[in-house]
Parts: structure tokens; sequence; C-alpha cells
């Protein structure tokens, strides 16, 4: 006798269905929804001794920190310690580990949006109490220091912001991120500041690198990666920085009772990578430093359909169908005109604002595409 399978759960799933998995599941010819800077290849890293290291590298379990001359390189460019550092599996893994260590159901955490989606994915998926806090359009995406104060409760344990943003490209400045300390410090004194850095070192030309944030305050946790400015996303290696040695301890054996360790080849590679950081981002910032001007001068050209926000850093940047020319229904035919057109873009409401706004990233096509890609979203403004 069979017996038919009853369904596997009637609970709402964890994480709910998340549309910008189609950046990696569905290719397009003209990808401008992607957010990283120009790839880096495998071969570039290969020269030198790096092949024989990876020839003899045994591969074992690594320790739960990291590895040391992982950490080392690291902790130099955020000017903390080695055993400040927690090597993690990209940036997202990072944040994931910080959600579930610090929050439970009944706490409370506050999300800076837009913001990336994983930042705000795991504290819904424990059910902590989540406060958006919205930055404007209009404003550029100011921090809004009193918004995010008035949002803090005695219960807050994280507040979560990047800087420079995604999907915006827009830098804090320290003076901005200490007057945010202050308020916490007096409002939620339970309360870890997550500063997202994943594109700091992503600045154009020759542009000042700003210093981490990473040693403001021991209730600051930064994390980052080789994703996005170095660009290599398939070297799945992140990190957090912790100057609370306590702190530090309980995201270690959260590391350990979910990953074990990291991969030792893809450790051996990132350590790689920030060997020959300097080469590798200055090649990478003045290919940014092109591409946003070519933005820039197409933005201004269709300034009567389309609104910019420049940003300070990063690959990316958002920009909005203005609502004088465009209503819902045209939103909708902007969008299946650049499907039709091979061509996507980064939909606002993956980062919590309205489809009107969309993230385009200007970083990871080569120059000729990235203007072919522009003539094809200008198309698609054309016929909306």
């Amino acid at each position: 006798m069979t017996v038919s399978p009853g369904p596997v759960s009637t609970r709402p799933a964890r994480f709910p269905a998340a549309s910008m998995s189609d950046l990696v599941d569905r290719p397009v010819r003209y990808d401008l929804a992607e957010s990283t800077c120009p790839p880096l290849r495998l071969g570039e890293l290969l020269d030198g001794d790096t092949a024989a290291r990876l020839a003899t590298l045994d591969i074992g379990y690594g320790t739960s920190q990291g590895g040391t001359e992982l950490r080392a390189l690291i902790a130099a460019g955020a000017g903390v310690a080695p055993d400040e550092v927690l090597v993690t599996a990209g940036g997202s893994s990072g944040m994931f580990l910080l959600a579930f260590t610090l929050c439970r159901p009944e706490d409370h955490a506050v999300v800076l949006t837009p913001c990336f989606p994983p930042a705000r994915a795991a504290l819904d998926a424990i059910d902590c109490r989540v406060t958006p806090v919205p930055l404007a359009f209009d404003d550029g995406y100011r921090l809004d220091v009193d918004a995010v104060a008035a949002a803090l409760t005695p219960e807050t344990r994280l507040v979560s912001l990047a800087s420079p943003q995604n999907p915006s490209g827009v830098r804090f400045t320290e003076q901005e991120l200490r007057d945010l300390l202050d308020r916490i410090e007096a409002r939620a004194p339970q309360a870890v500041l997550l500063v997202d850095e994943t594109y700091r070192q992503a600045v154009y030309g020759a542009g000042a690198v700003p210093r981490s944030t990473a040693r403001l305050s021991p209730r600051v946790v930064t994390c980052s990666s080789v994703s996005k400015a170095h660009g290599a996303p398939g070297i799945r290696v992140g990190w957090l920085t912790v100057t609370d040695p306590a702190l530090y301890e309980s995201l270690r054996v959260a590391k350990f009772n979910t990953l074990i360790t990291g991969s030792g080849v893809d450790e051996l590679l990132a350590a790689e990578v920030l060997r020959r950081e300097e080469q590798i981002l200055g090649e990478r910032r003045e290919a940014l430093a092109a591409a946003v001007d070519t933005l820039d001068r197409w933005a201004t050209d269709h300034a009567d359909t389309v609104e910019f926000v420049r940003p300070d850093g990063g690959a990316l940047c958002c920009l909005r169908l203005r609502p004088d020319r465009f209503d819902d229904h045209a939103v909708r035919r902007f969008y299946d005109a650049l499907a039709e057109r091979e061509t996507r873009v980064g939909l606002g409401g993956w980062f919590g604002e309205p489809d009107r706004v969309f993230r385009l990233g200007f970083g990871h096509l080569p120059a000729a595409d990235f203007r072919t890609a522009l003539d094809r979203v200008a198309e698609a403004l054309s016929v909306a």
C-alpha cells in the first residue's frame, strides 16, 4: 500500500522569494543591474609563485578566524589588529552571523534603506522587529541622524547601514557617523552599529580613500569583501572587523557552528588580491572615473525623463523615472522595453524603493558595451 505524502510544510517561507537572484541565475546581454567593479580574472593572480602555492596547498580545514596572512592584510587596510578580523564567506555571510548573534525575536533592529537585501533578510528570518528608516532620493540619500535616533529604543540591538550605500553609492562622513554613535549611545545602549564598507575603496580616479570606521568605537562592526571594489565576487571571501573581544568571540563561535572554517583555496586567492591591491584598485578606479563621467553626461542629456543622484563611490548609483513623465503603467512599460532590448537594471523594489527608482551599475561592462547599454536605456525611455 502506497501512502501519498502530505504537504512538506504549511509554514511561510523563512526567506521570501528574491527576484534579485536573477542577477546570478539569469544572465542578460547588457547587465546594468550588476554592482561590481570591472571583473578580475583568475589568470591575473596566477603569475609569480601563486600557482605553485596553490599546487602544494594542503586542502584541509583552516581556522575558524581565517588564515593568518589574510587577516593581517585585511587588518592593515582597516586599521585594526589581525585578531580583530573574522573572515567570512563573503560580506553577506558576515551580516547573517552578526544578525543571528545579536538579535532574538523580542529584540529590535534599525535598517537604513534603501539597502542591500541581505542586510534585512537575516533579521526578518529570525522574526526580529525591524524598523526601516528610509533615506530620500530627493535629499540625495543623505544620512538623517534625527530620523534614525527617533527609531531607536532600549531594545534595539543592531543599527545597519552601508557607506557608500548599496544601491545609491552615497557615502556618509565620519562626523555624521560619530553623531549617530552619540545618539545610539544615549538611546540604545545595547546596540551595535554595522557599517557595510564594501565600496569604501572604490573611489574615482585619484580621489582620496576614506579611512575605515572600524576604530570609531567598540560598538562599531564593519563588513567588507573582495567582491565589489576588487571585482572578485567568485572568490567567496569577506570579513568583519570587531574590536569588542566578547562580541568577536561570539561571532567566531557562530561561524564555527555554521561554516566551521572558510575555503583555504579562496583565502589564498583573496590574500593574493590584497597583496596586489594597489594595482588592482588603481585600474578599477580609473575605469570607474571614466564610466561615472559617461553616465553623468548621459543623465544630463536625458534630464527630461530621469533624475540622477551622483554617487560618491562604488560602481553603482540610483536614477528615478520622472513622476511627471511616467505614471505607474509607464514604469512597467519601461522595464518591459528594457527586457526586449536584452538590458537590465536593478529594480528599486529589491532595495526598499518604488520601482520608478532603479539601480544602475556602471563598473561591470566594458566601456563600449556600457555606452551601448545606455543607448538601450534611452530607447526604452522613449517608448515607455
